[in-house]
């Protein structure tokens, strides 16, 4: 009976000791998810404008070739840019983010993919690792832009994009991240990048008419590129953003969970103890009895 009175207690104390680190990372997040939070609902209207302005006009130019970047090709070769966490301990977060790109991968470019002809370009360790792992072509240079996060570094990765696109070494490129929406909701989501998306007409919609100054030529020449960067970096911050809100969530849920373990392990070990408390007492009345007997 002591022997198992010992192990519940370990228990106890190992549960409680676990308890206390996942509030503690739960703070932690918190803290940095206001300001992941703050950084990308500054981001999104700019971002979300910029790329409507460039969707309407490559949909309203007429100048075939014009703007590379927007060219539709075969889709021959593809990029996927899949934009997980440095670190785990965030749910299904990670999971989700891979299952998607998989299922992309499987559904829009099978053909591609059996040909040997889709790429990975993986922003964070935990997509890096796994698509290395299970041997799929990646590029392996800019995977580790969370260390270090700043506009200068998502910039390299969407130059990187952007410069093989125009030197056809990939027809399609395709971002895949969480879109932040709370600390407890995340949207995860595949959207085109390249060649340009073009913005769809309804009927009845009015024409946007733009006036040029300088040329369009020029003026496309200089912002697209930085428009293109602008809408990787927004992806970037939505992901970091929707990383602590999974992991805050995910240790809340943690912390709830052991302090449910926490009393069912107390109500055994308190059973365990009046248990062996209530053997003692009737070994004593027994031998009491036996001696006056």
């Amino acid at each position: 009976m002591s022997g198992q009175l010992k192990e519940v207690r370990n228990r106890i104390k190992s549960v409680t000791s676990t308890q206390q680190i996942t509030k503690a990372m739960k703070m932690v997040s918190a803290a940095k998810l206001r300001r992941a939070q703050d950084a990308i609902i500054q981001m999104r209207p700019y971002s979300q404008k910029l790329q409507e302005m460039l969707s309407n006009i490559v949909s309203g130019s007429s100048s075939e070739g014009s703007m590379p970047l927007a060219d539709e090709r075969p889709a021959e070769r593809v990029l996927m840019i899949p934009i997980t966490s440095d670190r785990g301990l965030c749910g299904g977060y990670n999971s989700y983010i891979i299952k998607l790109t998989r299922e992309v991968i499987s559904t829009k470019y099978a053909s591609q993919f059996a040909k040997g002809n889709v790429t990975i370009l993986p922003i964070g360790k935990k997509g890096y690792e796994y698509f290395v792992r299970n041997n799929y072509k990646v590029v392996d240079a800019y995977w580790s832009i969370f260390a270090d996060l700043s506009f200068d570094n998502v910039r390299n990765a969407a130059t990187y994009a952007q410069k093989a696109f125009l030197n056809k070494e990939f027809d399609r490129v395709e971002l895949v991240y969480s879109q932040f929406k709370n600390a407890a909701t995340q949207i995860f989501t595949a959207e085109a990048y390249l060649p340009i998306p073009k913005t769809e007409k309804k009927k009845g919609d009015k024409s946007t008419d733009f006036i040029f100054e300088p040329s369009m030529g020029v003026l496309l020449q200089e912002l697209m590129p930085k428009i293109l960067n602008t809408q990787v970096f927004k992806a970037v911050l939505d992901a970091n953003a929707s990383e602590h809100g999974a992991r805050m969530t995910a240790m809340d849920k943690a912390s709830e969970n052991a302090n449910e373990l926490l009393k069912s392990l107390k109500i055994s070990y308190n059973r365990a103890r009046q248990a062996a408390i209530t053997t003692e007492l009737t070994e004593i009345v027994s031998g009491a009895a036996a001696l006056q007997g």
